[in-house]
């Protein structure tokens, strides 16, 4: 009987010290660990009993944000996801990613600024060359060469384009063009605006989540919801100079659930209805942009904001996908989401917090509206 006694003692002592030993602990914010198994789950809960999201190789770097029970969470295509820790290694640079970002955006370079909106960048130093995108004014880049009344300049994505120098504020005076007022006519490599406009419709905006649900979290702890909430105001306020009466499903940092947000949309006669996301996932060189609907009838939406989008921004196209989302199956208006960057690639990032970007963002917005209606 001593013996049981002194035997039960012992078992509630030791129970006693496991309450006393917390069981939840936090990684650095985007810390990054490299899988070191051939193949990891990622799990919906921290336990193996868990459904299983989706899968991880050897070599994968992963951002993790905080540890329970032996088990770390990330984001896996926008999911909260649990790794079991004991198959990863940290990773031998594990400073925060937006120091990363930071010295990529310290170099002191000449710098041009494009003066004219539509401005054709080109493959070379003339107008035979085809254009590889365009650009607007008040967007600045390094300046790489001169040749004639052309500059080359750097171009977000790493690659190189020709803009004409009369339509930036470093004009040339060696070719032909007088350069000391310039007039924007159709062959002076500005795009012609078609015009279009959007008066008489109703657009729904909806950012993405919201008050106490931050939606992904990216590298540095930035918030999806705080991102998109600012690409919002911008979209919005552009569709308005084009004249579109616009509906916004929440206005400020607040919770508002997927049906509530249908349910606003269908109070309306709503002509197209568009849900703005930020992309998160845990291998970092997973990048682009992308466009999900629902039901046929969202196809050719999808397609026209989609390719206004990606000829405006400099990420990695993802394309457009076809996802049965509940804000899209609820809503009976045209509908799509846009997933527009991973806020968990280090170069996605340092563009989608530019507010050049959400500018393009609410060009490509509105363009690709005016193309649907017309």
């Amino acid at each position: 009987m001593r013996f049981l006694r002194n035997f039960s003692f012992s078992i509630g002592f030791l129970l006693f010290l496991l309450l006393l030993i917390p069981t939840t602990g936090h990684a650095q914010e985007g810390q990054t660990y490299e899988v070191s198994s051939a193949v990891l789950n990622v799990r919906s809960e921290p336990s193996n009993n868990a459904e299983i999201l989706g899968l991880l190789s050897k070599g994968n770097n992963v951002m993790v944000f905080q540890e329970k029970y032996g088990w770390v969470q990330t984001y896996y295509g926008g999911q909260v996801g649990w790794i079991a820790k004991h198959h990863l290694i940290p990773t031998t640079n594990n400073q925060p990613a937006n120091d990363n970002v930071a010295t990529t955006t310290t170099q002191t370079l000449e710098s041009v600024t494009i003066t004219a909106n539509g401005v054709n960048i080109r493959t070379g130093p003339d107008t035979s060359y085809s254009s590889i995108g365009s650009t607007y004014a008040g967007d600045t880049y390094h300046l790489v060469a001169t040749e004639g009344d052309w500059h080359q300049v750097s171009l977000a994505n790493g690659s190189k384009g020709w803009v004409a120098s009369w339509l930036t504020d470093k004009a040339t005076t060696t070719g032909n063009t007088t350069q000391s007022t310039p007039v924007h006519t159709v062959d002076d490599d500005s795009t012609v605006n078609t015009g279009g406009s959007l008066a008489g419709y109703n657009i729904v905006i909806d950012p993405g989540h919201g008050g106490n649900d931050p939606g992904a979290i990216g590298l540095g702890g930035v918030y999806e919801k705080d991102l998109v909430s600012s690409t919002s105001d911008i979209v919005v306020q552009q569709l308005r100079d084009a004249g579109a009466d616009v509906i916004v499903t929440r206005l400020g940092d607040y919770y508002i659930s997927l049906d509530e947000r249908a349910q606003i949309s269908n109070s309306y006669n709503t002509d197209a209805f568009i849900s703005l996301h930020y992309n998160a996932f845990p291998i970092l060189g997973v990048q682009g942009v992308s466009t999900y609907y629902s039901s046929d009838t969202d196809h050719q939406l999808a397609q026209s904001v989609h390719s206004s989008l990606v000829s405006n921004v400099n990420l990695n196209n993802r394309g457009i996908i076809q996802e049965h989302y509940k804000v899209l199956r609820s809503t009976y208006a045209p509908s799509i989401l846009m997933e527009l960057g991973f806020i968990t690639n280090p170069y996605d990032l340092s563009m989608i917090q530019t507010s050049d970007y959400q500018y393009k963002v609410a060009q490509a917005i509105t363009n690709g509206l005016i193309n649907y209606f017309n």
